[in-house]
Parts: C-alpha cells; sequence; structure tokens
C-alpha cells in the first residue's frame, strides 16, 4: 500500500542572527587566543550561512540574557538549558503541527498516529502531549517519539509514517521534528566545539503522510529507505550530555568519511529500484555544513544546480538538526517546472557515522 507525503510546514524561532554578526560576537564570547579568533573568522566566513535562528536572544551584547551570561556566564548547566527547552520548544512544535494541520486537506480529528522527533532536549508529558491539546487530535491518537537520534532522525520518523500506513489504510500520520541546537553552545576554544557553533541552529518542521493519495499537487510519494552505517566515524560524530549541555563532536574528518561512504552506500537503493544516478531528478541532501555538500557533490558527479535547494536551506536557517531535511524537501516540492513525476533522492547524515536515505517520487498528475 503506498504512502504519501501530503503537505509540508516549517518553523522558525523569533530572533534572527546574520553569521557575520555571530562571528563576529563569537570571538568576544569564546575566551581564546588570537589564533583562536583567527579561526573563528575563517570557520564563519567559509560556513555557507547567511542567517541563523535561536530561541534565546542571549548572543547579541543588547540581549535579554535569559539563559547565557544570566550569572551562569557562557556555559549554564544543563538544567538551565534543558528548562529553556522545556519553555521553547513546547512552543515550536504547537506551531509546527498547527500549520500542517492547518495547510492540508486532514482534520485534525482524523490524525491517527503523532510522531515526534528531538534530539536537543527532553520532558514529560512530552511535546505530542502538547501536541494533541493545542490541536484538536483525539486523545487517542497513537504517539511515538524519535529522540536523540541526530540530524537524520525525520528520515527513520517517515520510515515510521510509511510503514504505518502500509498497515493501515485510513492512517493520517503526522510528523513533527523540533531541534534548538543553539541552546547547548559550548564557549570553549577547541575546533570541534567552534565549527558546531558556527553552523547549528534552531527550527522545527511537519510532514502529513497519509495512505490515500492527496487531491492537491504536487506531493511526494514515500517509495523506499536505505540505512547503513559507514565503516568509520563512530567518534568523528557523536552526541552525549554534560554538566554544561549537551556535548556534540563533529570532526573535520566527517565530510572525507562520508564521502568514502556514499556510492557504496547508494548502490543497493539504486539496483534495488533499477536506477542509476542519471535517473534522480532532485537532490534533497541533509546540509550539515558547506564542506558535506561540497564533498557529497564532488563523489557522485552532482552540479551546483542539483544542490541548490540544500544549500539555499543551509543559507538562510543554517544545520536545525532532523528538522532541516523536512526544510530541504519543502523547497523540493515548491520547486516550479519539472515534469509531471520526478525521482527524488532524501539523504540525512548523523552519530555513528550514520546514513539515511529515502526515495520519493514528486507527483504533479
Amino acid at each position: 500500500m503506498p504512502a504519501y507525503i501530503q503537505h509540508i510546514a516549517t518553523s522558525v524561532p523569533q530572533y534572527s542572527y546574520r553569521q557575520d554578526e555571530l562571528r563576529d560576537r563569537m570571538k568576544a564570547i569564546v575566551k581564546g587566543s588570537d589564533r583562536d579568533r583567527r579561526i573563528i573568522h575563517h570557520i564563519y566566513g567559509r560556513s555557507g550561512i547567511e542567517t541563523r535562528h535561536s530561541v534565546v536572544d542571549d548572543f547579541r551584547e543588547t540581549g535579554s540574557q535569559t539563559l547565557y551570561f544570566n550569572g551562569q556566564g557562557a556555559s549554564p548547566g544543563t538544567q538551565s538549558r534543558n528548562d529553556t527547552y522545556i519553555q521553547e520548544a513546547r512552543k515550536l512544535f504547537t506551531d509546527t503541527a498547527e500549520k500542517v494541520i492547518k495547510e492540508s486537506e486532514v482534520a485534525p480529528e482524523k490524525i491517527t498516529h503523532l510522531i515526534t522527533v528531538s534530539c536537543t532536549g527532553f520532558y514529560a508529558p512530552g511535546p505530542d502531549y502538547d501536541i494533541i491539546k493545542s490541536s484538536g487530535l483525539n486523545n487517542s491518537v497513537e504517539r511515538y517519539n524519535l529522540g536523540f537520534m541526530g540530524c537524520y532522525a525525520s528520515i527513520p520518523a517517515l520510515k515510521l509514517a510509511r510503514q504505518i500506513c502500509n498497515a493501515n489504510q485510513d492512517a493520517n500520520v503526522l510528523v513533527v521534528s523540533v531541534e534548538l541546537c543553539t541552546l547547548h553552545f559550548q564557549a570553549v576554544p577547541k575546533v570541534d566545539d567552534l565549527v558546531s557553533a558556527s553552523v547549528f541552529a534552531d527550527g522545527g518542521a511537519g510532514a502529513l503522510v497519509t495512505s490515500s493519495k492527496p487531491n492537491s499537487e504536487p506531493y511526494f510519494s514515500l517509495d523506499g529507505f536505505a540505512s547503513a552505517i559507514t565503516e568509520h566515524g563512530e567518534k568523528d560524530m557523536a552526541w552525549s550530555i554534560g554538566n554544561n549541555g549537551f556535548n556534540m563532536i563533529l570532526s573535520s574528518y566527517v565530510p572525507e568519511i562520508l564521502g568514502d561512504g556514499l556510492r557504496p552506500f547508494l548502490d543497493p537503493i539504486l539496483t534495488e529500484y533499477d536506477l542509476d544516478l542519471a535517473d534522480i531528478d532532485l537532490w534533497g541532501v541533509h546540509p550539515g555544513g558547506r564542506a558535506i555538500l561540497d564533498k557529497v557533490e564532488k563523489t557522485l558527479g552532482l552540479t551546483p544546480k542539483m544542490l541548490e535547494e540544500s544549500r539555499s536551506v543551509l543559507a538562510n536557517y543554517g544545520n536545525m538538526s532532523s528538522a532541516t531535511i523536512l526544510f530541504v524537501l519543502k523547497e523540493l516540492l515548491q520547486k516550479p517546472g519539472g515534469e509531471d513525476r520526478e525521482t527524488a533522492l532524501a539523504m540525512a547524515f548523523g552519530p555513528g557515522l550514520t546514513i539515511e536515505s529515502a526515495l520519493l517520487t514528486k507527483q504533479s498528475n
């Protein structure tokens, strides 16, 4: 039984920062040497990012200092950060869910399943509870949460939604991902932390996956999925909980590791569906960073235009962890022109180093 992405909606917090503004502010916040400040300047200048969003405005000198610099300097404790997550993620989860429902064809009482995704905070009753209360879903809706998986988690969420639709011809599955990555900023002059601080941002995205074909166009059909763990990379991308927030390891070697593992990863799914790289009309690649997109483009022999949507999301929003791939898919769905049916391949990467992909068909007929 087929499954379809009927609609995708996105949300971002109210506070917006220019990347050059953040670059100069980081030089003042991170207590490092002249060399560290030069590294910050270089990293931010080559990030491919123009704007990012955050739930806090503390990164400005004139900010309210509700979390950072509020008696705890630039390194508040994990509880303070998670308290902010509870307060702000609740708003973004409900806002994103309400957008998806309002803009789709399915009434809230017709939604049968709810999948929430996040790796940047915890609370219970959780965002699933908040969405049900704020959006008018039935109290009996089936709920699932994918937590602490990292940047690739929205693809397993779509995979789960497809499995639910395959098993239930009346299923309408709401998937909502919200990540508040800026709550875990680490003000230390270590390259891994400086790289993380230069790319991560806050945002939310949601998708409605249905068993029935949508009446409105365009839409995606969910055709297949693949997942793999690269031979190397376990220590180069990792995510753990520390006393002063969550600790992200994002090694500068990640693009190289990813490049080595990409083609062997893609070959099985292409073979299964009798496809070549040339048959992929639309590429939805998680913009984990500019170097990652550059490596994917070079390894697969893609043209710059093929990653236009991924680079656009990176430039305008940065890396919002698991929510980001849904931003890219939304741009692909809204992309004008093209054929009535276009084959799309979405890819996202996360701790492990894990690679997840989804094969989709964009349909306008």
